[in-house]
């Protein structure tokens, strides 16, 4: 292992479409059969790479259970045809396992542990509800006030956001508007492009009447959430979807604010990217998209985790030795337009560089994939808008921050 550290470049970058979960595209697709697609789109990249020369696949899933359980990085590793000698490790930091996924991959290159890894996320909401199959809280978590955060919903944590940081419901339906109206002009622009890879999905639907099976072919070519009929006026009719905050004391302190039209949408998606050392590039003629700079995470209270970016991207800048001005573009993850707003101006982000392309609200969020599905398209934006440092960065449930920032080559 190297004593200094040596940079780890990104040289691909592909993502899947991202479905709506339970009625969307990919409602009936496995997830390790979307990472496999995502794996293969980020090697066809890079044509020269031997894939024996690649180590390890490092992916993030939230819950790694069921169809996208059994070290579902293993199997897609294998599942896309790499070689046996490619391991797989699935980790799980909630919405930020995607980017913990590019950080960790990124790390072993830096310290000299590894050449060539590949890195990403995959998560389908349709087929693993969002707390797992069987979930079960430690009842010590009911006994500690502090520790109670943990087991509330995550609408309930955006409720106390709104409230403590004193985030509108007019502002918040605005919010989400703009993601919306970012998303789509993006897809009519073609802002998506270099980063999608076509999906195929087959359905096969009996017919009882007559006792065969129908089957249906599509090709998924972009992502399905962003609804152009979204309106200011549609967004206000919808009702909270959680409960309504409460005073220290227990007194209801009105209607709730966080509505399904101003939070994320649940969903399936992944995605994969190829990271290199310098010596890894010139051997296998690499074309290096961006260079990873730094990673950060901070933890906060679990009952406003919502709020967590605060405390992560003073770190990682601080690190990186950089500043705010000089991030160019910044991917932050929409969980709930409360939250989003509130991370906004405590942090002072210039709304014009956030999230330009929209995000959850519109794009969706599936889980997992996020932070890995975000940093594809950072990659391909700073280079395609000339832009030189950007960031990821999102909250994270249980109460945490993460950031991550990469350099546009």
């Amino acid at each position: 292992m190297s004593s200094v550290l040596q940079d780890a470049y990104i040289v691909a970058a592909s993502r899947t479409p991202v479905g709506k979960s339970h009625r969307g595209v990919f409602r009936h697709t496995r997830p390790d059969d979307l990472l496999v697609t995502a794996i293969r789109a980020a090697l066809a990249q890079v044509p020269h790479l031997d894939p024996q020369a690649i180590e390890d696949a490092v992916i993030g899933c939230a819950m790694p259970e069921g169809p996208q359980g059994l070290n579902v990085a293993r199997v897609a590793a294998l599942l896309a045809g790499l070689p046996n000698s490619v391991g797989g490790m699935t980790v799980n930091r909630f919405c930020a396992s995607g980017l913990s996924a590019i950080q960790i991959a990124a790390d072993r290159i830096r310290t000299g542990e590894a050449e060539v890894l590949i890195a990403g996320g995959v998560e389908s909401m349709s087929l693993v509800p969002m707390t797992g199959g069987n979930p079960s809280f430690n009842p010590a978590l009911f006994a500690n006030p502090e520790h109670l955060g943990i087991a509330y919903g995550m609408g309930l944590t955006a409720e106390k956001v709104a409230q403590r940081w004193q985030v509108s419901r007019d502002d918040q339906d605005a919010f989400a508007l703009a993601s919306h109206t970012k998303a789509l002009a993006a897809q009519r622009a073609g802002e998506f492009a270099a980063e999608i890879c076509p999906v195929d999905v087959i359905e096969r639907v009996p017919d009882l009447a007559t006792g065969t099976v129908n089957v249906t072919r599509c090709t998924v070519t972009q992502d399905e959430g962003p609804r152009p009929d979204t309106s200011l006026d549609g967004l206000a009719k919808l009702k909270p979807a959680f409960a309504a905050p409460r005073t220290p004391d227990g007194r209801p302190t009105g209607l709730g604010s966080v509505t399904a039209g101003n939070s994320s949408q649940t969903s399936d998606g992944a995605a994969c990217l190829v990271l290199a050392s310098e010596r890894a590039v010139r051997q296998f003629d690499l074309q290096p998209l961006a260079r990873f700079v730094g990673f950060a995470c901070r933890g906060v209270a679990p009952e406003v985790m919502g709020i967590g970016p605060v405390e992560a991207i003073p770190a990682v800048l601080r690190r990186a030795g950089l500043s705010l001005d000089d991030l160019g573009w910044i991917e932050l993850n929409e969980a709930f337009a409360a939250q989003a707003l509130a991370v906004m101006r405590c942090v002072g982000l210039n709304p014009e560089r956030v999230n330009p392309l929209g995000s959850a609200i519109a794009l969706g969020h599936p889980l997992g994939a996020t932070g890995a599905i975000r940093a594809t398209t950072l990659v391909h934006a700073l280079r395609r808008h000339r832009l030189r440092y950007g960031m990821v960065t999102m909250c994270v449930g249980t109460g945490q921050g993460a950031a991550g920032v990469l350099e546009a080559l």
